[in-house]
């Protein structure tokens, strides 16, 4: 093997014998991750989804020797203690947690007409379900002294004021705030905390949200973004958490990388 050989093997390598937790790991931000985990040697990606179809076609597809799936509704912190505790038990430690799982508001309501009970059903997966992963992978990697990564997503909505879609924006403050909390209380045990913030992007969960074809939804998002000539696509933000999950970022903890194409710098 030559030099430029080795070097192509390391860097398609970076997470080469861990194993990682991806949630919401069916579809969209998720599914890339878990294709671009399993890409780079990831031992053992498991997949946590309320979208078993889906979930255990991703898992096929990637490779029951590399990927499988787990059932687990992050608002069930018991779903999440044994969502972690299993794959522990199964391949003996946990490496990496990406909690990605998340919904979007039902509606586009301002701070006149929030409507209580639909921010607590929102709340209590984006912020107490992103609560309970961060948790319970950090205290399993406490118990095995893993130097772990844990990246939550975030959004571009957790960085700014929204027009709309007050009780989602709340929550992604929130999970800025729960990441930067968790990256300065793990730090001393050598666990680094990130989270990533896109940009808005074409997936099959914003495209029903939004009651529009991809195609048209593509072409609003361009309104969003000053980068000209890319459109945001889940594999630019899975790019961005292998970063924060692989030791390319080993100095890197409380951080949030926006993946927006620019749009929070104005």
């Amino acid at each position: 093997m030559d030099v430029s050989e080795s070097t192509l093997n390391l860097s398609l390598n970076k997470l080469a014998g861990k194993v990682a937790i991806v949630t919401g790991g069916a579809s969209g931000i998720g599914e890339a991750t878990a294709r671009l985990f399993a890409d780079h040697g990831a031992r053992m990606v498991v997949i946590a989804d309320i979208q078993d179809d889906l979930g255990n076609q991703v898992a096929a597809s990637i490779g029951t020797d590399r990927c499988s799936y787990f059932h687990c509704d992050v608002a069930d912190e018991d779903q999440v203690k044994r969502l972690v505790e299993s794959t522990v038990n199964i391949y003996g430690h946990l490496d990496v947690m990406f909690s990605n799982a998340g919904i979007f508001s039902p509606s586009d309501q301002t701070i006149l007409d929030l409507n209580v009970s639909e921010m607590d059903t929102l709340f209590t997966v984006n912020v107490r379900g992103m609560a309970a992963c961060v948790k319970h992978a950090a205290r399993v990697m406490v118990k095995k002294r893993v130097r772990g990564s844990i990246v939550c997503t975030a959004s571009v909505m957790g960085n700014v004021g929204c027009p709309t879609e007050t009780d989602y924006c709340m929550s992604k403050h929130a999970v800025v705030g729960l990441m930067r909390a968790a990256s300065v209380q793990l730090a001393a045990r050598g666990i680094r905390v990130n989270s990533v913030s896109p940009n808005g992007m074409v997936t099959p969960l914003t495209s029903k949200k939004r009651g529009m074809s991809e195609e048209d939804l593509r072409e609003r998002y361009r309104k969003y973004a000053w980068l000209e000539g890319v459109d945001l696509t889940p594999k630019h933000v899975a790019d961005a958490v292998l970063f924060l999950a692989s030791s390319d970022s080993e100095f890197i903890t409380g951080h949030d990388l926006k993946v927006d194409g620019s749009l929070t710098q104005l």
